[in-house]
């Protein structure tokens, strides 16, 4: 295993100006703001950096990973920002090598990822000429950044960086680009460093704490409702809000539902907790949300993924809507009260006020409430399946989860990252996923990022058969530095969730979404490179076969042999309201006599009796 604690930089420099390259300037000021991993793959044009980077690792300041693809890099400067709140640093050179970390930024951008990266470029004079690898990196990535920087000359170097990182991190955290001309990394200048904390921009000041009389108005909607859900999302997360959100909903006993973003801000065995939302959510938490009279969204951004018809959802609910954004808040849905302000800060403030005010704790108003919600986890609870000729994905997760219960989760994107959003019970921090951008590929290298940044700690990724194929030569990376991530395929021979998707939508047409002609042993792969493999081809060795997977010192890729043709239920179609999911079981206990039956296809709310729905047709 590679070392994670790189002793602090002993490269000092006195407040009186010395003459330095810019390349120095960079890896010097990136060691000052506690830089201690950079992922990357050197090239041309960011020689001059790497040259540096070299006297930088031989003095012990920082460590350089040498990733097999510069998406690999971002993807593991991601992972290692999602496992700590810290910022994550990748590098790649110009042209294809910049280009190559374009899906990793838009990855990093979608979810508000605190990341900072550098590229090379070509010599200044030579911009603009097509010379040999110049690309546009700055424009290409003008959409998918939080703020951009060509470096122009040495001496902007070192404030360059520090804004970098004050911008990645505050406000709503993002990935920020530091394009260096390979001439710049050469020139000499005065260097005077600029430490953590010295920076200050004129106009950027985001707002972190929120109006009091906002504060007020919510906790009068929290006081009168009789049906409140709390909807959380990843902004919970980048504040490190858990303890606020865990208050908060013991003292007025709300009913907890999270997005895929914010799966580990609430604990997913409190009692409270009703799972995750929205299109492969869980039947009572879109039922709640369908059904509740005060929806309260902290630091979530109301994704078409989560609401389903947007005009539909909590239709009949009141909104707070709380995010340190601006430009999210009414985005999607107008809130009675919106609060613009940090996640965590603003909690405090609602808690703090509802104790200043003697609002009463624990009341009985949400009793009934919390009731019907339970019966609604009894009568649709997930499924898993377990065929007598198969081993169903649903079970090798479970296993997974069962004997690695405190593990840091990476997924890659498909049926088996939901399957393992509705399966794992992950804490703060631990879960980590590609949600808006929805990145196939991800799952390994950001597992790769997690685990230098908590060696200490088991990182398992998640991934598919189609998923893991996309970035497999990350293998390399982690044998090369013995980068001890158990990664487990759920392998189904398909893009599970494109032929899900033909199935019920497209005919069953499977066009271009088989992959087992042309797919390799994945166990021969993992020897290939050095590493450990395991393949598991039914439920007899289930148990076993993790269990020697986590036993292992050192990478190993298990194969697990799952049903081909399994469904990730339940769903709710495109286009169709939450509380119209296909998929659930037949409920399980009698529904009380004057419980209205809400139908599955339309959304209508039908008396108990009725047999069949008027509106549409469907049998309730």
């Amino acid at each position: 295993m590679v070392s994670s604690s790189v002793p602090p930089t002993t490269n000092l420099l006195k407040i009186i100006p010395q003459r330095r390259t810019g390349a120095f300037i960079l890896i010097d000021s990136l060691a000052r703001h506690g830089v201690r991993h950079i992922f990357g793959y050197p090239g041309g044009a960011i020689l001059p950096i790497y040259d540096e980077l070299y006297r930088a690792e031989a003095r012990g300041e920082v460590q350089h990973i040498l990733v097999r693809h510069e998406q690999g890099a971002a993807h593991a400067a991601d992972g290692y920002a999602r496992a700590t709140g810290r910022v994550g640093v990748c590098f790649g050179t110009s042209g294809p090598g910049a280009t190559n970390l374009v899906t990793g930024i838009a990855t990093a951008h979608m979810d508000s990822i605190p990341m900072v990266v550098v590229t090379g470029q070509v010599p200044r004079p030579a911009i603009g000429t097509d010379a040999f690898q110049e690309t546009d990196i700055y424009g290409i990535t003008l959409p998918i950044v939080k703020h951009s920087y060509v470096v122009r000359q040495a001496s902007d170097m070192a404030r360059i960086v520090a804004e970098a990182f004050h911008l990645a991190s505050t406000g709503r955290p993002g990935p920020v680009l530091i394009d260096v001309p390979k001439d710049v990394g050469l020139e000499e200048c005065d260097y005077v460093p600029i430490e953590p904390g010295d920076v200050r921009l004129p106009g950027y000041r985001p707002t972190v704490k929120g109006n009091p009389r906002q504060i007020n108005a919510a906790l009068q909607l929290i006081e009168e409702s009789r049906r409140p859900l709390l909807y959380v999302g990843g902004g919970a997360i980048a504040s490190n809000a858990h303890a606020q959100i865990h208050e908060l909903a013991e003292r007025f006993q709300l009913p907890v539902t999270t997005t895929l973003m914010g799966l580990g801000a609430f604990d997913e065995n409190h009692p409270l907790s009703v799972g995750m939302l929205g299109m492969h959510g869980t039947a009572y938490a879109n039922f709640a949300v369908t059904d509740c009279d005060l929806l309260i969204a902290v630091g979530a951004r109301f994704d078409d993924r989560v609401t389903g018809k947007l005009d539909e959802f909590a239709s009949r609910a009141k909104v707070i809507h709380i995010d340190i954004d601006p430009a999210e808040v009414g985005k999607n849905r107008a809130p009675e009260v919106p609060i613009v302000g940090d996640v965590r800060q603003v909690l405090e403030q609602i808690l703090q006020r509802a104790k200043e005010l003697n609002f009463p704790s624990r009341s009985g108003r949400t009793q009934e409430w919390l009731q019907r919600i339970q019966r609604w986890r009894e009568d649709y609870p997930l499924i898993v399946p377990r065929h007598s000729d198969s081993m169903s994905p649903q079970e090798v997760i479970l296993e997974v989860g069962r004997q690695a219960p405190y593990a840091y989760y990476t997924t890659d994107v498909g049926q088996h990252q939901m399957w393992a959003a509705q399966f794992l019970k992950t804490g703060p921090r631990r879960w980590i996923s590609s949600a808006g951008l929805g990145t196939m590929g991800y799952g390994m290298p950001a597992a790769m990022g997690a685990k230098l940044a908590v060696p200490d700690q088991e990182v398992i990724c998640i991934s598919g058969d189609a998923s893991f194929q996309m970035n497999l030569q990350e293998l390399g990376t982690l044998a090369q530095y013995n980068i001890n991530v158990k990664t487990v395929i759920i392998n189904n021979g398909w893009q599970g969730m494109v032929r899900q998707w033909q199935q019920a939508f497209y005919g069953e047409r499977y066009s271009a979404s088989n992959m087992q002609t042309g797919m390799p042993d994945f166990e021969l792969l993992a020897k290939a490179f050095g590493i450990k493999g395991i393949t598991i081809r039914d439920r007899t060795e289930l148990v076993d076969g993790i269990a020697a997977m986590l036993a292992h010192d050192g990478p190993v890729l298990v194969d697990a042999h799952v049903t081909k043709d399994e469904n990730c239920y339940p769903m709710v179609a495109p286009g169709k309201s939450n509380a119209q999911m296909v998929g659930l079981p037949e409920p399980k206990t009698p529904r009380p006599e004057n419980e209205p039956i809400v139908c599955t296809n339309c959304g209508a709310k039908n008396p108990p009796s009725n047999k069949f729905c008027p509106d549409c047709g469907t049998k309730l």
